[in-house]
Order: structure tokens, then C-alpha cells, then sequence
């Protein structure tokens, strides 16, 4: 990772924590290659940074479904991760950006160790 991206990734879970997360959504329709932030996005330790992640990815739903799978691939290994939080809020993204390529990475995940993984997995094929 850059020095501008680890600045940048600093501003990004500032805002979410704040609630900002429309401003992050106008920072990504700007710049759509900012969905490879995503996967550290999701890594954060701080609910609120993790939540305001799934707001920018459903106002980006509604605005730009066509720029989301981008975040696919720094998605992906986060399915590995031995955090159950990073591995269910990993799912609850691809459930948003709900492509084909999502969902084959979300099957992956139905026997999940983790009940609320396997439950989050389900909500997102269901």
C-alpha cells in the first residue's frame, strides 16, 4: 500500500466514523478505483467504520451498481480471514454488489464455522 493510500484510508474511516459516509459515496463516484480500499476498509477494528462501509456500498447500489465489483478482488481474501466479524462483513458486501462472481464467492462461505457467517451468507443467496 502507498503513503497516498494509507492517507487516504485515513480520511475514508474518519468520515465513517463520523457518520460521513455519503461523502465517501461522492469520493468513490469520483474515483471508482478507490473500491481496492475496500478490503482494509472492512479490516478496521471500529463497528462504526465497518457499518458506514455497508452504507457507501448501498447508496453506491443505488447510484453506481456498475462500478461495484471492482471491490471483488480485495474482497475475496477477506473470506479467509480468521475473524468471523471480517469474514460476515465481507459477505454483507458482496451481498450488496450482488454480481455472479459475488455470489459464487458467497456459496463458498455457506458452511462457514461461524453461525452468524453462515446466517449472513444465507440472507445474501436467499
Amino acid at each position: 500500500m502507498t503513503d497516498h493510500d494509507r492517507e487516504l484510508l485515513k480520511v475514508i474511516t474518519d468520515f465513517l466514523e463520523q457518520g460521513l459516509a455519503g461523502n465517501i459515496a461522492a469520493m468513490y463516484r469520483q474515483d471508482p478505483e478507490l473500491h481496492r480500499l475496500t478490503g482494509e476498509l472492512l479490516r478496521d477494528q471500529r463497528f462504526m467504520v465497518r457499518l458506514g462501509v455497508a452504507v457507501l456500498y448501498e447508496e453506491l447500489a443505488a447510484t453506481r451498481p456498475e462500478e461495484m465489483p471492482r471491490a471483488i478482488p480485495f474482497l475475496a481474501p477477506l473470506l479467509a480471514d480468521p475473524l468471523a466479524y471480517v469474514r460476515g462483513e465481507t459477505c454483507t458486501i458482496l451481498g450488496l454488489i450482488n454480481s455472479e462472481a459475488a455470489r459464487e464467492l458467497l456459496k463458498g462461505l455457506a458452511a462457514d464455522p461461524d453461525p452468524q457467517v453462515r446466517e449472513i451468507v444465507a440472507d445474501c443467496l436467499g
